[in-house]
């Protein structure tokens, strides 16, 4: 990419026809992401036979309660374990991103919802920090984000095959995100986990800057994301 240094000027009709170039590559990349998602669409389900349990702000609840009496169920695994006293920043950023989605799913027969292994209170009380408005739901101790390949107590690979399905272990709590269908007779399926890069394309931050000239800027960071706060914290610095 050119530096911001040494930027490279040329007249519009030179713009056009590079623009229009790149617009062809694009199109080929929209056609290769629409076939990617039919794929995706045809995965086989696994039942869930596990009869999970969460804290709600509702009281206790079922998987199935979390599907509202919709049809499909979208997972977002929070970063925010037990013995923490603030949720994952990055995990911070997508919800900001997410947040407000969830009637615009529900049009769409799908259900959205939050789920960390932190106490209930200490989520509703980070969430109102926020000004979230999603639907956080606690699983505490209980087996189903480990299930789901986000949290790994003993720092085993567990039943996802360790983060991301690479057999390997990064840190006791990881992000991702989880879909499930709901049948009429009342069978759950999980249709599709999606993990690290995989949750790149639902944050639109990151979407709109990769449309920019500096991009996400992040190469000069001693990590990616270093530069991410709490949007409650930007004023700090």
């Amino acid at each position: 990419m050119t530096s911001e240094s040494s930027p490279r000027f040329v007249d519009r009709r030179a713009w056009l026809d590079e623009r229009k170039a790149l617009l062809e590559k694009e199109k080929s990349f929209t056609r290769e992401r629409d076939a990617l998602s039919a794929a995706r669409r045809q995965l086989p389900l696994v039942r869930i036979e596990t009869e999970y349990v969460f804290e709600t702000e509702r009281g206790p609840e079922t998987l199935t309660d979390l599907f509202k009496g919709l049809g499909q169920l979208i997972v977002y695994h929070f970063m925010f374990a037990a013995d923490w006293e603030n949720g994952c920043p990055s995990c911070s950023f997508w919800m900001d991103n997410l947040d407000g989605i969830d009637r615009h799913l529900a049009a769409r027969d799908t259900a959205f919802v939050t789920v960390s292994t932190a106490p209930l209170p200490k989520l509703l009380a980070y969430k109102a920090r926020l000004n979230w408005r999603f639907d956080w739901v606690s699983s505490g101790a209980g087996p189903f984000n480990r299930d789901f390949g986000v949290t790994f107590p003993d720092r085993e690979p567990g039943p996802s095959d360790g983060y991301n399905f690479s057999g390997r272990v990064f840190g006791e709590e990881m992000p991702g995100v989880s879909v499930f269908r709901r049948f009429d007779d009342g069978t759950l399926g999980h249709a599709y986990s999606t993990y690290s890069r995989g949750l790149d394309g639902l944050n639109g931050t990151y979407q709109l800057l990769d449309l920019t000239p500096k991009g996400r800027d992040e190469g000069a960071l001693d990590s990616p994301m270093a530069w991410v706060r709490r949007h409650d914290q930007y004023a700090e610095d």
